[in-house]
């Protein structure tokens, strides 16, 4: 006896305008930024109104895109193939994020292991040291700036470890929304789902005091050398992830709320999870290496 899964239809959308939106906003994105970061200390152009307008775009299309998304899915045009397909394309994503954290990570990982070493004279660079930086003390964090500016480290205590506490809670009572959505117990559901939106708003919140923190009371700017270009793009980036990842589960909260998704086709929240998951698991890694160690 053999058992055959159904591969046989394939939906295929109708052409979409929503490609080319996506191109559009990202080319306004990338001259937006350019033109803005160029004209930063003048403040001529209009790079930074270009950037918005890109932005703007982009989220106009996500929204038009992922609505016609949602609607197809609901009349029920997908089948099991393009469930696979959904599933291999969100993996591809996420495997392509690590890669972007891992780009990071490993800029961090060569400053402090290698050219810090190096410009305070390890391996037989006493000249070198002398001649580029001879008051320099080999030590991570770094606080002093080659101008001479000092600033201060962000310790792993207060606010970070409540981040913490506040992301590997979040990953918690997320299983426990995917459970109770398994189990088809719509009110665990809301309550579970509901309590990780809000623990991840949370962890957003005190990200933001802990900058203003940083920069008004400890000196630490993303200016503050190689340890503060290092701390402000790893720490800042994940924030924008976390952001998204609020946002899309915010987005599957109110699916719930119109009664989508069943225990057995609930891929849309599946990936939402995988992605908040990551994105845990990163700040983890960001924690030990960036605050800790």
């Amino acid at each position: 006896m053999t058992t055959t899964k159904q591969y046989d239809t394939y939906y295929v959308p109708a052409q979409s305008h929503w490609p080319i939106v996506g191109a559009i906003a990202l080319f306004l994105i990338a001259v937006g930024a350019g033109s803005y970061v160029t004209n930063l200390e003048t403040g001529d152009g209009y790079g930074g109104y270009i950037l918005l307008a890109g932005i703007a775009l982009v989220i106009y299309m996500v929204i038009g895109w992922f609505s016609n998304v949602i609607d197809e899915s609901m009349a029920g045009k997908y089948s099991a193939q393009m469930d696979t397909s959904f599933r291999q394309g969100m993996s591809w994503f996420i495997f392509s994020e690590v890669m972007f954290f891992a780009a990071f990570f490993g800029a961090l990982f060569y400053a402090r292991a290698i050219s810090v070493p190096w410009l305070g004279g390890a391996s037989n660079n006493f000249e070198t040291w002398q001649v580029l930086w001879p008051e320099f003390q080999a030590a991570w964090p770094l606080v002093v700036t080659p101008d001479g500016t000092t600033t201060e480290a962000m310790g792993w205590g207060g606010l970070p470890l409540y981040n913490t506490i506040l992301l590997l809670t979040s990953s918690v009572t997320l299983h426990f929304a995917h459970v109770s959505l398994e189990q088809n117990k719509r009110g665990a559901l809301k309550a579970w789902l509901g309590l990780t939106i809000l623990l991840g708003l949370a962890f957003l919140a005190l990200q933001v005091e802990e900058y203003i923190h940083a920069y008004t009371q400890m000196g630490l700017t993303l200016a503050s050398g190689v340890y503060g270009n290092t701390f402000f793009m790893l720490t800042g980036f994940h924030g924008l992830h976390v952001t998204l990842g609020t946002i899309m589960l915010i987005v599957m909260f109110f699916r719930v709320l119109k009664g989508h998704f069943t225990p057995k086709n609930h891929f849309a929240f599946q990936a939402a999870s995988w992605y908040w998951h990551f994105v845990d698991v990163v700040w983890v890694l960001l924690f030990i290496f960036v605050y800790v160690l």
